[in-house]
């Protein structure tokens, strides 16, 4: 019998992606052809995200650079960027600062911070989607069915960017039913957020149920950047992102200088003493090194993020406290603070309460001149997936001190993180980093910061692989996988149905947050520059 069924369509939910009966001559018991790779020419990836510039959040930055980056590969596949566009009331809410009478203008103004961003001309298309901007979910909701962006002509391989969030409300065609391959990345710890509000652990369990029920029936493998997410099926675990090029030069050069001058202390005899903190080493060669960066690093430590109590806040100005009540005043820990975000005046004002030495100094560039100078980068945070910020001060060659978490798994492979689990060793931590200078990143360190290193690591992760693909009669093996794939395939059905039935109801689709006029969309720029859609009005999960 032919199960042809179980392949492209409707495949999304199942592990196992089966093929049309082999012909009468064909040997059962060969191997079966492998599946399509993502790196053969000629493959068209569509990268789908929640967010854009001018928004500064991760999950606007990073799909933009995957998308050049994937797209400059060489390999001649086409790559198209899928971004939503926020009607002028959201925009006021989103990014004040610059509005945008159409897609067109924001479309410049995306591929114009992209050039100061890369060194090389991107070549990838922009589109839009309608979206809301969620003011009790400090996020963006997708409005009408995404795919429909898409022309069939274009749907080959599907990269949703947080693809819970992007499906939590979709009413329309599966993503697997239309794309051939579709990778979903995991950006968000949403079930820590959750966790937070009120009445957060029935809230925590519902999301953990709906999160992976979503995914599973619109992705055919997820990535998650760490460990620090749920599960779900079909799941590996891979850091996916990278940084700019601009905070791999900052690193390159750091260490170039550290080279040099520790050459030059050591042609004229002038091996000089070491800070002596407990990180410092009695070499002669780690004395010149800790010597000459010490003449790069003219300022302490910083930290920088959206200012939200969940984005690492609260534990920011718990460990500040708690480390200055007991450090000596030379070790006293004063940090300056950069970003902005709807808890700023909160946060601000919980500090000065306290008596803290946070310095607060406003939203800034982390590649500008506001990150110049310092030597140690801090970040508390426990609800990150995993943070950009550090990534970028890694690269600049600073220490980085963070929360020995699995949000910090990879970065803790690095020779200038320190990550702590107490507050003794973060006292500990933040000792050595005062009086000890950061080692010069090698260049192997640096390449696995890059995004190219980033984008071959996501496409060895995403790559569909022999494992997933079984002929029907070749063996006991494969028949139990088939069967298992029937179960699957029946089981995601039924899932695909309900929520569909659950989400065609406007009045349901208020109730739970998705917000009204958010099941049909308007296409095209044109209607989306005359698109003004009513307020916003949350629903019963919203924060609270």
């Amino acid at each position: 019998m032919a199960l042809s069924w179980l392949g492209r369509r409707g495949s999304g939910g199942n592990r196992v992606v089966t093929q049309e009966a082999p012909p009468a001559h064909h040997n059962s018991t060969s191997t079966p052809p492998p599946p399509p790779s993502l790196r053969d020419p000629g493959r068209r990836f569509t990268i789908v995200t929640t967010a854009s510039l001018p928004w500064m959040t991760g999950t606007s930055v990073n799909p933009l650079l995957r998308a050049a980056y994937l797209a400059h590969r060489g390999d001649r596949c086409r790559v198209t960027l899928v971004v939503p566009w926020l009607a002028p009331c959201d925009q006021k809410l989103v990014h004040p600062n610059a509005i945008f009478d159409n897609p067109e203008q924001q479309r410049a103004h995306i591929r114009q911070w992209l050039m100061g961003r890369v060194d090389f001309e991107p070549t990838f298309d922009i589109h839009f989607y309608p979206g809301r901007y969620a003011i009790d979910k400090g996020s963006i909701v997708p409005v009408g069915d995404v795919t429909e962006c898409v022309p069939e002509e274009e749907a080959d391989v599907a990269v949703l960017e947080e693809p819970e969030h992007l499906t939590w409300f979709h009413h329309g065609v599966r993503w697997s039913d239309k794309f051939r391959h579709v990778v979903g990345i995991i950006h968000t710890n949403y079930l820590e957020y959750a966790r937070r509000e009120q009445n957060g652990e029935r809230k925590e369990a519902l999301l953990r149920n709906v999160n992976h029920a979503v995914a599973r029936m619109h992705c055919h493998k997820i990535i998650k950047l760490s460990d620090a997410v749920q599960d779900f099926a079909r799941s590996v675990t891979v850091n996916v992102h990278g940084v700019s090029p601009h905070f791999i030069e900052v690193g390159r050069k750091v260490a170039q200088a550290a080279e040099e001058r520790g050459r030059h202390g050591l042609a004229s005899g002038g091996g000089t003493t070491a800070g002596g903190g407990p990180g410092s080493s009695s070499s002669s060669s780690s004395d010149s090194t800790s010597s000459s960066n010490s003449r790069i690093f003219t300022k302490g430590g910083y930290f920088i993020g959206k200012v939200l109590w969940a984005k690492g806040y609260l534990e920011l100005l718990e460990r500040v406290k708690e480390y200055n009540a007991a450090a000596a005043p030379k070790d006293r820990l004063e940090l300056d603070v950069f970003g902005d975000g709807d808890d700023f005046k909160d946060v601000k004002a919980t500090a000065e309460r306290g008596g803290l030495p946070l310095t607060f100094h406003g939203r800034a560039d982390h590649a500008g001149e506001a990150s110049r100078g310092y030597k140690f980068f801090i970040n508390p945070s426990l609800s990150d997936v995993l943070a950009t910020t550090t990534a970028e001060a890694l690269a600049m060659g600073k220490f980085v001190v963070c929360a020995h978490h699995p949000s910090n798994a990879f970065f803790s492979t690095f020779s200038n993180c320190r990550t702590y689990s107490t507050p003794a060793e973060f006292a500990e931590r933040i000792r050595e980093v005062l009086h000890s200078e950061p080692e010069p990143i090698p260049p192997e360190d640096l390449h696995r910061l890059t995004w190219q290193a980033a984008t071959e690591r996501f496409l060895d992760a995403a790559e569909p692989h022999m494992e997933e693909i079984c002929l029907p009669g070749s063996g006991g093996h494969h028949g139990w996988r088939i069967f298992k794939a029937h179960v699957e395939a029946v089981n995601d059905w039924f899932s695909v149905q309900l929520h569909k039935w659950l989400t065609a109801s406007e009045a349901l689709r208020c109730l739970v947050g998705a917000g009204a006029g958010t099941l049909v969309a308007p296409r095209g720029d044109r209607a989306l520059a005359a698109w003004r859609p009513d307020l916003w009005s949350g629903g019963v999960m919203d924060r609270k």
